[in-house]
């Protein structure tokens, strides 16, 4: 039995760290590789086998059904890799992959076709009217928390694949049934924002394969590397309510939704330091949140805010530790990117912008200014809107309270957040070391791979291994 290695990554708020360990099939360890950063994580996946990992529940979405496999993922449960070496996959195809039969797109569950947006997705207004569950006042009933905010852009927490039985932060790998009943890994895409897969083959041999995850560009794979897919920018459904991805604390579960609903305060305000006119701006509109980021630098509750707290994903929010950013969005050394905890808004309050003390039109304008700067000419236009939803329509309130509870996800935040490549626990997929060239249309290469007992016969003898067939 073949122990297929997946790599994990432990990301939020500018944390990005990851292992590239594989495990040798015949009980062996081989040696591991880590990334910037001393906490690392590695685990494994027998295709085929199921691996003695918790469950936890699935999220649903909107329209009403809990089962994501009904946006277009299919469930396998094939063991086997095929053969076809010159075999390759484009999200969208009708075709399946050699070893990898759920390998097609999600789709909207409208029972009509929708109109699609430039990416292949359906647009926004074609998920019709979202649930009145999304704008109840919930005030009276739920828990406060906070925000705060950030956009490093590397590959994010829940693009890699469950490293272990104890995490049960990522979707449960056990089966392809429940890997795809917990929206299985988030997408992540090149320097380009072209999406590719989350994990491929990795250096495989004739007598072994195993799984990597496709490396985060904060790692030192830098532009070859995999970056947040910027449509996971936030977006405004209308003047009241909104769609986003976030970074949840530790004990938080990747594809979980919640209902932000903002009661004009903030995090830190005591009787000498109310809020302000941002705050006061926000109150009343409500926000729908998907964790696709897990921080270990995201708090938890407090007496007064038992909720904990939300990193919000949003362009111009800080690029955090790790950064990114400034590897997908180059301006040169000197740009001004803000704080790195904090970002534009951080950099309009001080006084030689609009001060502590600014007015609401004051930090909007200046924010939006620092916006057009980063993002105007950067061909990411998702970026240049999401800095703009920001100062727009978050009214550029710094660190706000609200109200949350758990709901059903939105079908529009699970067409964006699941992959369209690593729709099973097994692929084919050639191991890529520079994303940087991979373009949109582009097919993967592939490897005729096998499970132990199953490989072609040579010379008459049949190696007892799992492997591939490598160049």
């Amino acid at each position: 039995m073949v122990a297929a290695s997946a790599v994990a990554m432990i990301c939020a708020c500018g944390d990005d760290a990851a292992s590239n360990t594989a495990a040798d099939p015949l009980g062996s360890d081989l040696a591991s590789s880590a990334i910037d950063n001393p906490i690392n994580s590695s685990g494994a996946i027998d295709p085929g086998s199921s691996p003695n990992n918790p469950g936890s529940s699935a999220v649903g979405n909107s329209q009403g059904n809990n089962n994501p496999a009904s946006s277009g993922a299919v469930a396998t449960s094939s063991g086997t890799v095929n053969p076809g070496s010159s075999d390759a996959v484009i999200p969208g195809s009708s075709g399946s992959v050699a070893g990898s039969s759920a390998d097609v797109v999600p789709e909207s569950s409208s029972n009509k076709e929708p109109e699609l947006d430039a990416s292949g997705f359906p647009t926004l207004e074609s998920y019709g009217t979202p649930p009145a569950e999304y704008t109840k006042d919930i005030s009276a009933t739920a828990k406060r928390g906070w925000n705060t905010r950030y956009w490093d852009a590397c590959k994010p927490h829940c693009s890699w694949l469950r490293e272990s039985a104890n995490d049960v932060t990522r979707a449960d790998t056990s089966s392809n049934e429940a890997y795809l009943a917990e929206l299985a890994t988030a997408r992540n895409c090149n320097i380009h924002d072209v999406e590719v897969p989350t994990f491929t083959l990795g250096d495989v041999t004739k007598s072994w394969f195993g799984y990597n995850g496709t490396r985060s560009a904060c790692g030192d794979e830098k532009e070859k590397g995999v970056f947040t897919c910027t449509d996971m920018a936030p977006i405004a459904v209308n003047d009241t309510l909104s769609y986003a991805y976030v970074a949840g604390t530790a004990d938080s579960k990747c594809g979980k939704c919640y209902h932000l609903q903002y009661d004009g305060h903030f995090k830190d305000e005591f009787e000498n330091n109310p809020p302000k006119a941002t705050h006061k701006a926000l109150k009343g509109k409500h926000l729908v949140v998907m964790a696709s980021n897990i921080g270990n630098d995201v708090a938890g509750g407090n007496a007064n805010l038992p909720a904990g707290q939300f990193d919000l994903m949003v362009p111009g929010g800080g690029v955090g530790a790790f950064d990114a950013l400034s590897t997908q969005v180059n301006k040169g050394s000197g740009f001004n990117w803000g704080a790195g905890f904090g970002g534009f808004l951080t950099e309009c309050q001080k006084n030689v912008n609009c001060g502590t003390e600014g007015s609401l039109e004051c930090y909007q304008t200046c924010v939006k200014d620092m916006c057009d700067a980063a993002f105007g000419d950067a061909g990411l236009p998702n970026l240049l809107r999401g800095c703009h939803w920001f100062a727009d329509w978050y009214m550029a309130a710094d660190n706000p309270t609200y109200y949350i509870e758990e709901v059903e996800c939105p079908q529009y935040l699970i067409d964006h957040y699941m992959t369209r490549y690593n729709t099973s626990l097994e692929n084919n997929y050639k191991k890529v070391t520079d994303w940087s060239t991979f373009k949109e249309g582009d097919v993967l290469d592939t490897l005729h791979c096998w499970k132990a007992g199953e490989a072609p016969p040579e010379d008459g003898w049949v190696n007892p291994s799992a492997g591939c067939d490598v160049p």
